[in-house]
């Protein structure tokens, strides 16, 4: 079973390397991340977040087959943007809310190697948008204010010593 890393580690402010191979051993860590997407009860779940620093991520939303994104490319994001109370599996406990563009196209290759293209919006394209930024060593809470950082991330270490 994969652990996911927690805050602090450095993996997740490190900037991903492409994936270049594709097999047997990508097939594997993709299912043992779905694992510990389900385990963890998550919805969306980044490579550097099993301390694999690879660009790949995965999003497992209710009652749809799970997405695989590899070597992702945000190509186009709206105008438009909304504020969702967010949450992340390396900070557990922590929700904030986050804005972000409302809708994004994304290219990326399947687990196969294959390209697509996607265009997503709502809670799907949220999540996306969080996960590949954890391929860029960006963290969610890196997207709020400063003073609500520094808030946070005091929170965030009481709960750790509790």
């Amino acid at each position: 079973m994969l652990e996911i890393v927690k805050y602090g580690e450095p993996v997740l402010v490190q900037k991903a390397q492409d994936v270049k191979e594709f097999g047997r051993k990508l097939e594997t860590l993709i299912a043992d991340m779905h694992d510990a997407l389900k385990r963890d009860r998550g919805i969306g779940l980044a490579a550097p977040q099993v301390g694999v620093s690879k660009r790949l991520f995965i999003v497992g939303l209710d009652d749809e087959p799970l997405r695989v994104f590899i070597n992702p490319r945000i190509i186009a994001s709206s105008e438009e943007t909304c504020e969702y109370e967010e949450g992340c599996l390396s900070f557990p406990g922590l929700y904030f809310g986050v804005v972000r563009p409302s809708a994004v196209d994304i290219e990326a290759l399947d687990m196969y190697g294959k390209p697509f293209r996607l265009s997503a919006d709502g809670l799907l394209a949220r999540v996306i948008q969080h996960e590949y930024d954890h391929l860029d060593g960006i963290l969610f809470i890196d997207r709020i204010s400063p003073a609500k950082r520094r808030r946070a991330l005091a929170h965030y270490s009481r709960m750790l010593n509790m």
